[in-house]
């Protein structure tokens, strides 16, 4: 299992970490995901046979968030 922290940009309520959280957990691999408001990140536990921090920021992008 490996950790990765994603910037995120773009969340400004509840309902933006819902839909954040939403993207991220809907990726194969993904085991845990904390979204945080303040601090503008997502932290994602995944396995790495399965994704990587590049599939997360695209599905945080296609969520319609910024991600780096």
């Amino acid at each position: 299992m490996e950790q990765v922290t994603i910037k995120v940009g773009g969340m400004s309520c509840q309902g933006c970490v819902k839909g954040v959280t939403s993207a991220l957990q809907a990726v194969a691999g993904v085991q845990a995901v904390q979204v945080d408001l303040g601090a503008g990140e997502a932290r994602v536990d995944f396995d790495p046979q399965h994704t990587g921090p590049a599939a997360l920021r695209q599905a945080v992008e296609s969520a319609g968030f910024d991600a780096a």
